[in-house]
């Protein structure tokens, strides 16, 4: 089997591509990467991944002409994304470079698939589902950590479980979002046109270690990182307290069910489904804390009640679907993740300053 991963020296396409290569299906695995080393890091995935046997290329998935040369593949994961949900109205990219790299990227590679009938998979997020809607669910602090009050009839595809595909995905969801949503509609569309196998995975927080360590690549590995580094910290917006909740998935998890997606036959899987920690695995940013200080230490953390843009209290994606569908569900608790991006930090004490660098 050969595969082309896009954005492979990033955290998630990094640790697909070793991960897979670790328990190849039968007849072998090729992988191909691409990447075009934008984002701060990217680089220190590069030699590792060749010494594994990775062809890893610089090219760039908005140039149509750097994907010629690969040739026929069995599958694309397009794992290459401008990932923040403040990409393109936060100063730093714009919001045309954020639709070129996020949507007319995934074009590209989806033009490739049908060309060559290779599969596609694409990994999405959770900030596909509606803002509005979300936000106006009423949560209660349970232990340090908001959760959706009882008292209240909640909306449909949303449950103290979490929440679910049914969700509604109506604007807005973000700039980010949209992207990622009209990259799930297409891909989708060319499934149905051109009979092509596709999975979507809207996933919740990966993580693990050797992630970047960057607010944009994952709230656990920034707040680890940069708690162990004395790096300044701030509960941002809401109550100013922390009590924000995001679920988190060890990559290894995201991993398995790919595997799966990778050599089913069964074109009757349902082709949306979320990926995530569940509420098991989520946690607050207050609660974060604690585990921050009973393994680094005490320190000090800032507080802004401001809230800022696309911002919620609480998001958990409901993967029963997948579990059902796949028989698959997140086999590593989220304490275990945790000890893995610290011991990560513990290992590599300037791992901020060489990805900044």
């Amino acid at each position: 089997m050969k595969i082309l991963i896009s954005g492979v020296c990033g955290f998630v396409g990094s640790s697909l591509a070793t991960r897979l290569l670790d328990q190849p299906p039968a007849g072998g695995l090729r992988i191909v990467g691409l990447d075009n080393f934008a984002r701060a890091g990217s680089w220190l995935n590069s030699g590792p991944l060749r010494r594994r046997g990775v062809e890893v290329l610089h090219g760039d998935i908005r140039q149509a002409s750097d994907l010629q040369g690969i040739g026929a593949v069995d599958w694309i994961i397009d794992a290459a994304a401008i990932p923040s949900v403040m990409a393109g109205v936060d100063g730093r990219s714009s919001s045309r470079q954020l639709v070129e790299h996020n949507l007319l990227g995934t074009v590209n590679l989806l033009e490739h698939c049908k060309s060559h009938g290779s599969g596609f998979l694409l990994i999405s997020t959770s900030r596909v589902y509606g803002i509005e809607a979300l936000g106006a669910v009423h949560t209660e602090v349970v232990d340090g950590a908001f959760v959706p009050s009882d008292n209240q009839q909640l909306p449909p595809g949303l449950s103290r479980s979490g929440v679910a595909e049914a969700f509604t995905t109506r604007p807005p969801i973000s700039l980010y979002g949209a992207t990622k949503l009209a990259s799930e509609t297409l891909a989708l569309e060319y499934r149905s046109a051109f009979d092509l196998p596709v999975w979507v995975n809207r996933c919740g927080v990966v993580a693990g270690a050797g992630q970047f360590g960057r607010a944009d690549q994952g709230i656990f590995s920034f707040w680890i990182h940069s708690w162990r580094a004395r790096r300044p910290l701030k509960y941002i917006g809401f109550d100013g307290a922390g009590h924000q909740v995001r679920d988190c998935l060890h990559v290894a998890d995201l991993t398995s069910l790919i595997r799966k997606q990778l050599v089913t036959q069964d074109t009757h899987q349902p082709p949306v489904v979320n990926v995530g920690g569940g509420v098991s695995n989520s946690m607050s940013l207050r609660n974060l804390s604690a585990w921050c200080e009973n393994r680094f230490g005490p320190r000090k953390v800032g507080a802004d009640p401001e809230p800022r843009p696309f911002d919620l209290p609480w998001i958990v994606l409901d993967c029963t679907l997948a579990g059902d569908a796949w028989e698959w569900r997140p086999s590593i608790g989220i304490e275990q993740t945790l000890d893995d991006i610290a011991g990560h930090a513990d290992a590599n004490p300037d791992w901020l300053d060489r990805i900044e660098g």
